[in-house]
């Protein structure tokens, strides 16, 4: 049976069928800076994305798994990146692309919720904090006409919080008629809860009407490409995208994977034309996956990774890297990339620089019970 808020929400946007994967949620502030996060759920394979070729344990431990450095795209004397990601490529070569190699949250097991719930709340271990990161940092920002939207069948905890949040979700189906939403309008206008909900959908079915419902990673992308451009669109987006635990064929799985983020990251690019200049893209993982295959031409659960910064506003062309290496007395437990580097600090430094914050304040505010610190390197454009 459908209640009336289901109704309410499939009739507001049109939206009867779920987005599936990727799922995009947008926050509204005032500043004309776009700030994108691309969480990677199931745990990313850095050293496959930002490839050590120059290490000689790597292509030992990876065997078939190793991608071969003369079809990656070299990106110095000690980094390749994944041939899938050609646009991403571009990007590097533009300035536009900076990548962070053995990188880690604060989280040391490997289980996938734990992992995510520490990366998304910003807390020193799993359920200790309640809201996500991103929405606090929302609350640090000057408010604009609406708090934040929801392009997804549920909120991400990243975005959870004190800060208020709307749904939208796109589909194939018809759009409702007007003569349909007008009806509702008007059945909804004396209910003090649903005539608010009502009106937050609507809102959100407004920005999206020129947007393409389909859910294919150009189409994603230029659709959030599409809020993120509009003057009395959002500022804040974060992009959920699942499938990274490659347990099997992983060679095959993870480059359809970078293929699909590479398409939309591009179709994005494209999208915001003269805004791009004003965006930054942190994509990372919850964990990384081990430095030796396993049976099954694939990875386990690991620990670093590597995590991306793309954007015009992104001062790139450089990868960051405390490098620990490969060998087996340098390995995280004997199995793992050892991190060197703080996912923490990372989004506190990137997050501080994109809206001019207080780097200290940042960090105490975004991650409470875990020590930051600036990164060492300015990341971002002045």
């Amino acid at each position: 049976m459908v209640s009336r808020r289901d109704f309410l929400w499939c009739a507001g946007v049109g939206a009867g069928a779920m987005l599936v994967a990727p799922r995009i949620a947008f926050a509204s502030v005032a500043t004309e800076r776009r700030f994108v996060f691309v969480i990677q759920r199931g745990a990313a394979d850095g050293l496959n994305i930002i490839v050590p070729y120059a290490d000689p344990a790597y292509a030992s431990l990876r065997g078939p798994l190793a991608i071969d450095p003369a079809s990656a795209t070299k990106l110095d004397g000690t980094f390749a990146l994944h041939p899938s990601l050609v646009e991403t490529a571009k990007m590097y070569a533009a300035g536009h692309a900076l990548f962070v190699q053995a990188v880690a949250s604060p989280y040391r097991d490997r289980s996938h919720f734990d992992g995510q719930n520490v990366l998304e709340t910003g807390g020193p271990a799993p359920y200790r904090t309640k809201d996500g990161w991103l929405n606090r940092l929302v609350t640090m920002l000057p408010a604009a006409h609406a708090n934040a939207i929801a392009f997804a069948p549920t909120v991400p905890l990243a975005l959870r919080g004190p800060a208020d949040v709307t749904s939208y979700a796109p589909s194939a189906l018809p759009q409702a008629p007007d003569d349909l939403l007008l009806r509702v309008s008007q059945l909804y206008a004396g209910d003090p809860q649903l005539h608010a909900l009502w009106t937050s959908a609507m809102q959100a079915r407004g920005l999206a009407s020129d947007a393409v419902a389909r859910q294919d990673p150009a189409s994603l992308g230029k659709l959030a490409a599409g809020f993120l451009s509009r003057e009395d669109g959002p500022r804040i987006a974060m992009i959920e995208t699942g499938g990274w635990d490659t347990h099997s064929a992983q060679n095959q799985r993870l480059g359809a994977q970078l293929k699909a983020l590479d398409t939309m990251m591009a179709s994005m690019r494209d999208g915001l034309g003269e805004h791009w200049a004003n965006t930054t893209v942190l994509v990372a993982t919850e964990f990384g996956r081990t430095a030796a295959a396993n049976g099954t031409g694939g990875t386990d659960h690991g620990t670093a990774s590597a995590a991306m910064l793309l954007g015009g506003a992104v001062q790139g062309g450089r990868v960051l890297a405390d490098w620990p290496g490969l060998s087996a007395s340098a390995l995280y437990q004997g199995r793992d990339l050892r991190p060197t580097l703080g996912l923490d600090s990372l989004i506190a430094s990137v997050a501080s620089e994109a809206f001019g914050l207080d780097p200290a304040q940042a960090g105490r505010q975004l991650f409470a019970g875990t020590p930051t610190t600036r990164m060492s390197t300015r990341l971002l454009r002045t």
